[in-house]
């Protein structure tokens, strides 16, 4: 028979559990030399963070706002997934600390900003040792709140004082809830006041400022870095590695250059490549597949790339895979071609779908014509590309996804924006409405651009589009 005792005991020896020794606690807080603890960002990010919440103050004229940074959730048990700032507080802050939280309130003609932070557990307080997720001792030197302040150039206060800055009905207070349980318990903020910060801020957030796309710039030529670690070690996924040799190579190059990838990474391989988020990325690499990649860094500052490049692993493209691909790169360039400023924001996504409905058409597979496949009501094409064309692109790989339409797809673009252009062409291998030959191929090309006061510029030109450049670029980076 068990007595209680004995089945207290394995909970008194777990050795999780906080050691509460008097011996211990006496030494454990003593002998502490100075660390390491300042906020490294990069330049020009506080001035970028204050412009951006001189934006927002404009905007939401006389209202208090309230913006939380959120916290890593839990991935099983006592472990969590990697913590990830929320998108617009880092926008307005810079700051990626977890359980963060920013106010702002009405001052004068706009807004006094005072970013709220736990503060950190010290040597002489016992969650220095006995705190897991905090404690310095487990997770290493922790900054201060005057590190933080002088960082990002905004007044910091204990998170304690949250109470006292959120406190009363009038002027009312617009929260991001959901996001952080002690601001949802302080400001229980309605549906529609949150809906209307969230679309205040992705519809600010549409224009980059050149710090941004400097930001951006850098995630790309990070994430084009990336393509070439995969084109090298295309021999050993051919052999032995497979798509996961491939992926686990990409998101190296994402951890390495800055805070891992913006997305899971696709690395599709023949058959899978019509599949459009093949993220398992667990199976083979044939040698003569054509291998679709969709994949992006995220730099430390969270803003992502988005490329997506489909190439031959063999280095040359069968006449299959040359087919589809042109037509997907005529699609391509010819969409691009209308992204520019006073230009509908769905123009190139119907220019694209107008080339792809055309080829489809002279290749026989599309069995209306293509007026009634463009129609509202036809779409008949889409069979084979039921994606979008593109998207915003920022501090999220699908960037103001809380625009309202007349901001995003009804809207026009103007220059600052950044976004994708993406079109493609997906043939299943089970698919019986098209040949043998084209089954288990898919193609899809995607670019970052910036649209200029004049045009637009295209972020990820360092990769080739071209059919015959993508082959030279896979031959040049494949083992000699």
């Amino acid at each position: 028979m068990t007595t209680q005792n004995e089945a207290e005991e394995p909970a008194r020896r777990d050795p999780i559990r906080p050691i509460d020794a008097e011996g211990f606690r006496a030494l454990i807080g003593t002998g502490w030399g100075p660390a390491d603890r300042a906020v490294r960002v990069p330049e020009g990010l506080a001035k970028a963070s204050a412009a951006h919440r001189s934006r927002l103050s404009a905007a939401l004229p006389g209202k208090r706002i309230a913006v939380a940074a959120g916290r890593a959730p839990v991935r099983a048990n006592d472990t969590d997934y990697d913590f990830r700032a929320d998108s617009d507080f880092v926008w307005l802050t810079g700051c990626q600390a977890e359980g963060a939280v920013l106010v702002m309130t009405p001052s004068g003609g706009g807004h006094d900003a005072v970013l709220h932070l736990r503060q950190p557990a010290r040597a002489d307080e016992p969650d220095f040792f006995a705190n897991a997720r905090d404690g310095e001792l487990w997770i290493g030197p922790v900054p201060g709140l005057p590190d933080w302040s002088a960082a990002l150039e905004i007044p910091v206060r204990p998170i304690e004082e949250l109470p006292s800055a959120l406190r009363g009905a009038i002027p009312a207070v617009l929260v991001t809830s959901g996001v952080e349980p002690l601001l949802d318990a302080l400001a229980p903020g309605t549906v529609s006041e949150t809906l209307q910060l969230r679309r205040t801020l992705s519809e600010l957030r549409r224009i980059k400022d050149d710090w941004e796309i400097g930001q951006l710039q850098q995630a790309i030529d990070a994430t084009v870095l990336g393509f070439q670690d995969v084109a090298r070690e295309l021999p050993y996924a051919i052999s032995r590695g497979g798509e996961r040799w491939l992926q686990g190579t990409f998101d190296r190059r994402g951890r390495t250059e800055g805070n891992g990838v913006g997305y899971a990474s696709i690395l599709a391989a023949g058959p899978h490549a019509p599949v459009l988020h093949w993220v398992r990325c667990d199976g083979p690499v044939p040698e003569d597949c054509a291998l679709l990649m969709d994949a992006g860094v995220e730099v430390r500052t969270l803003y992502t790339a988005d490329v997506t490049r489909t190439f031959p692993v063999s280095g040359t493209f069968s006449e299959p895979q040359r087919r589809i691909y042109d037509l997907v790169h005529q699609a391509h360039t010819a969409a691009m071609a209308e992204v520019k400023p006073g230009a509908e924001y769905r123009a190139f996504h119907n220019k694209a779908m107008e080339v792809i409905a055309t080829g489809l058409h002279e290749w026989g597979l599309l069995k209306v014509s293509v007026a009634e496949a463009l129609d509202q009501n036809g779409q008949q094409h889409r069979r084979y590309m039921v994606h979008g064309t593109g998207h915003y692109l920022g501090l999220d790989v699908h960037d103001c996804a809380s625009s309202s339409a007349k901001a995003y797809h009804a809207g026009t673009l103007e220059a600052g924006m950044t976004l994708t252009v993406e079109p493609g062409l997906y043939f299943h291998p089970n698919d019986e409405t098209v040949p043998p030959e084209l089954r288990g191929i898919g193609v899809r090309i995607e670019d970052d651009l910036l649209v200029t006061d004049t045009g637009n510029e295209v972020l990820s030109q360092a990769l080739p589009i071209t059919a015959d450049g993508i082959e030279q670029w896979v031959q040049s980076h494949l083992p000699r």
